[in-house]
Parts: C-alpha cells; structure tokens; sequence
C-alpha cells in the first residue's frame, strides 16, 4: 500500500535504487495477497462468499463513488476541470470500465477489478473441480493437485495472450477493461499457488536466496527495455508477453522475504496493523489526501506571497500535478505521509460516528 501512494507521487523510497520499479509488480502484488489468503472452503457456500465481497468490497466502493461524484460536481462548481457528471454511467458502469470517473477516488480503480477477479478464481475452481471428477475418479488431494497447475498454467497463458494483443495495439477502449482483468488474474492464481504448493520449500537461506532475486532482477534491468508497465491501461509492455510476469515473480519475492525479515519487528506495531486492516481507506481516499496538501500549498500561496510558482493552472486541471516547495525531492513525504495518514484518520473518525449512531439507535 505504501508503494501504490509513492508511486502515485512518483517517489521511488521503496524501488531498491530503480532495481524493483513500483510499476513492474505492486498492482499485482496485491492480487497475490488476495489469492494468498483465499479458502478452498468457500466453494462450499459459493453464494455466502459472493455475499461476502459484495457487502466488502463493493457496496463500500460505490458508496464512495457517490460521495466523490458529489465531490467532483462541487469543485467543478469552484473551478476545477477533473470528473465527469453524476449519472448512471459513472456510478454503476464506469467503475469496471475504468475506475477514473471522478478522478479524485481514481486509485479505487483495484476494488471492482478484485471484485471480478475473486468470482471469476470462484467458479472457475469450481467448473474445474466439477469437470475433473466428471472425466476421472480422483481422490480430493490429487484433484487439488490437478486445479491449482491447470488454474496456474491456463491463467498464465491467458495472461501472456493479453500482453501479446496489447503490444499489437488490440487492447484498446472498453476493452481494456477485460485486458486488465485477465492480465492480473494469474496474479491471484499465484498467490494461492504459493501458499498450496511452494511456501513449504521457501527455506533458502537469506543470503543466496537475495543472491538469486536480485541478480536476476539486474539482469533482467540491463537487459530489457524497462521493466515497468501499466496494469490499470494495459500498456507499457516493452519485452513481450513472459517479462512482465518475471517481474512480477521476481518483485513478489524480494518483498517476500523483507517481509519475512520485518516480521518480528513489525508485527507488534499498532500503527501497521492498523494500516494492514483498512487499505481499502487508503486506496480509495490518498488521492483526495494529495489535493488537500496541494490546496494548502495553493492557499499559503495566494494569502502569503510563498510558494509563488505555484501553478494553479496545472492545480485545477491536472491530478498528477505534485508542488514540492523549493523543488525538494524530500518534500514528497509530506505527500507520503498524507497519503497514508489522513485516509486512516478519515476512517477512524467515520467508524466512530457508526458506533456512536448505532448505540443512539440501540437506545432509542
């Protein structure tokens, strides 16, 4: 999560030197988490599942979504240029079209994709599962054999299949919409791959096993023609269909094993808990958080006379633009900081007004 903010502000804290761009594996670093985490128990209750997410990851996105329709109609009102109208479109379509509807809530774009992804990882095990036993009498260990390479292999050719097409120039418009869906789909299938088949071997010593990832990173980095892409637009992919899914296997485990390492550090700390549990704030409100750095720049600007090449053209146009006083590169922490702080502040304050609506009501 802290990467997905630096990214958005171009700040390069946590790329190891340029050797592990955000961009060649953070997006689908997230949905090897997801997939990580998933429970082969849940097909048991496919519906109660799905009833689940959407109650966690949906109906919170599009309350949202609301909220910053409203917002971008009301600063659009003040003079910005960012955001579309409030309509049926941008409040139930264009969030799995492309997630940018209102700008300020952008990097929310994730939510309706993991949605998608987590019911298509469903039924297709499910399909799978059925149809394995339909062609052959397996035991239930051999069948979990069989679904995890046939969903690995046939996601990654899929995955590949996409890439290629987006490097033709075929992955274009709406579609882009399913090309980002099945590029990270394998991504999922990874995660759960690891945790079923490869996490019971990860005993390489920290030594050779950082020898490994990062001397294939770096040659990886001298030999290819940069390693980042997009996973949002599907683009940006400059050495084929493989190299992307390298990187992401190569950035996953570097930051595996720093995990492991900060695991015992870390793991008592209330601040990372904190922020482990509610990503979805920050993803969906660090955005927000930047223009509200960027408005205070904007009002000591205007009410002192500092800051004085602030561009307030570029401020009510553009959402990518970053003012870093004097032109320090270490000012991006303040954004960084904001990024991260101020989402988690905003869903403390929100959890407590609930607590306090429903005990009002309780009494009542």
């Amino acid at each position: 999560m802290v990467m997905v903010v630096a990214g958005h502000i171009g700040y390069n804290i946590m790329t190891v030197g340029e050797l592990f761009p955000y961009y060649s594996f953070h997006v689908p670093l997230f949905m090897f988490i997801s997939g990580y985490f998933y429970k082969e128990s849940e097909e048991k209750h496919p519906f109660v599942y799905v009833k689940k997410k959407v109650c966690r990851l949906l109906v919170p996105y599009l309350a949202w979504n609301l909220v910053y329709g409203i917002v971008a109609w009301a600063m659009r009102a003040g003079g910005f240029a960012m955001g579309e109208e409030v309509s049926l479109r941008t409040l139930l379509l264009a969030p799995f079209l492309h997630g940018y509807q209102f700008i300020y809530n952008y990097a929310a774009w994730f939510v309706p994709v993991l949605f998608v992804i987590e019911m298509m990882n469903l039924f297709a095990r499910m399909a799978v599962r059925w149809a394995m036993r339909r062609i052959q009498d397996m035991t239930d260990k051999d069948l979990e054999g069989v679904v995890e390479w046939l969903m690995l292999a046939g996601s990654l050719v899929v995955g590949m299949a996409v890439v290629w097409f987006a490097i033709g120039g075929h992955v274009w418009g709406n579609y882009k919409a399913f090309g980002r869906i099945l590029f990270l789909f394998p991504c999922f299938q990874m995660g759960q791959f690891y945790n079923k088949k490869l996490e019971k071997y990860d005993k390489l010593g920290n030594l050779a096993y950082f020898a490994v990832v990062v001397g294939s990173q770096t040659i990886l980095g001298v030999c290819c023609n940069g390693l980042a892409f997009s996973s949002v637009w599907c683009t940006g992919f400059a050495n084929g269909p493989v190299i992307p899914y390298v990187t992401t296997v190569s950035g996953i485990a570097f930051w595996l094993r720093i995990a492991k390492l900060s695991e015992p550090l870390l793991k008592e700390s209330r601040l990372v808990r904190y922020l482990g549990q509610h990503t979805f704030a920050v993803m969906m409100h660090h955005v927000m958080a930047f223009m509200l750095v960027k408005t205070v720049i904007a009002g000591i600007a205007v009410y002192t006379g500092y800051c004085a090449d602030f561009d307030f053209g570029e401020f009510y146009t553009n959402i990518d633009y970053y003012y870093l006083v004097r032109g320090a590169e270490q000012f991006k922490m303040v954004y960084l900081a904001a990024g991260i702080m101020a989402p988690l502040g905003l869903h403390y304050c929100v959890e407590r007004l609930k607590k306090r609506v429903l005990k009002r009501n309780a009494k009542v």
